[in-house]
């Protein structure tokens, strides 16, 4: 099986414009996603799918690939879709998220071994036990709830499940989307779901569909740039810990 990764890197952002080319530690913020995702055995391939030039000569002038995609495709989902289609045949479709600096193979090789075991997965995502109470309230952090097979029961940005009584664990939704191919253009042409509007949030369009999603536990944290706080925080995690791209 043949896995394509893209990493959908848009230009436009409300509180970070032209997000992807902030040079963070001295390196633009795409370049270390992809760099990062050139680590991971298990690609065959990794493409950037941006909506502006000057991404893409970033991305080729550190020797990788980047494909154009119309600026007016609606989200990330969209644009992987779009890059896959234009690309060629490839089982697996890894959706990286261009803000995601700390994405690495341990994160990703197991995901794409699940899509290699379990022919009936079609859409599989990372889980992790939250550990800091602000991130149960934060409705930036995507909480989630699966079942004991791991198969996501559903996503929220609010704290599931509510606290009556002790006893269970808070997991956020991090990381990586590693789809089937078909799936992913199925999924890309249905109509939002009430859910899915509500929350902001395209994992409940495949749950109201009546989906399944897999979800498989990591133990590793990662540092979404989102706001300029990100990034202090980003190159906090550098200075204490260092740089394996510098």
């Amino acid at each position: 099986m043949k896995t394509l990764a893209v990493i959908p890197a848009r230009y436009g952002s409300t509180r970070l414009p032209g997000k992807p080319l902030l040079r963070i530690a001295g390196i633009p913020l795409v370049v270390r996603v992809l760099l990062q995702a050139s680590r991971c055995s298990s690609i065959d391939e990794v493409l950037v799918a941006t909506d502006d030039q000057r991404i893409a000569e970033v991305v080729r002038a550190e020797g990788g690939q980047a494909m154009m995609t119309p600026s007016e495709l609606p989200t990330g989902g969209d644009r992987v879709a779009f890059a896959a289609k234009e690309f060629g045949p490839a089982g697996c479709v890894l959706n990286i998220q261009g803000d995601d600096p700390l994405v690495g193979p341990d994160m990703i090789d197991p995901l794409v071994a699940m899509m290699k075991e379990r022919p009936e997965v079609s859409l599989g995502v990372l889980s992790r036990a939250i550990d800091h109470p602000s991130e149960e309230t934060d409705p930036n952090i995507v909480k989630m709830v699966f079942d004991e097979r791991g198969r996501a029961l559903y996503f929220s940005r609010s704290p599931i499940p509510f606290r009556r009584n002790p006893g269970a664990v808070l997991f956020k939704h991090i990381g990586p989307y590693a789809w089937r191919r078909d799936f992913l253009f199925d999924f890309c042409g249905w109509e939002q779901t009430p859910l899915e509007k509500s929350e902001s949030l395209e994992m409940l369009r495949v749950l109201e569909k009546g989906y399944e999603i897999s979800c498989i536990e990591t133990i590793r944290d990662t540092i979404e740039i989102d706001s300029p706080e990100d990034v202090e925080k980003f190159e906090n995690f550098i200075r204490e810990n260092g740089d394996d791209l510098a």
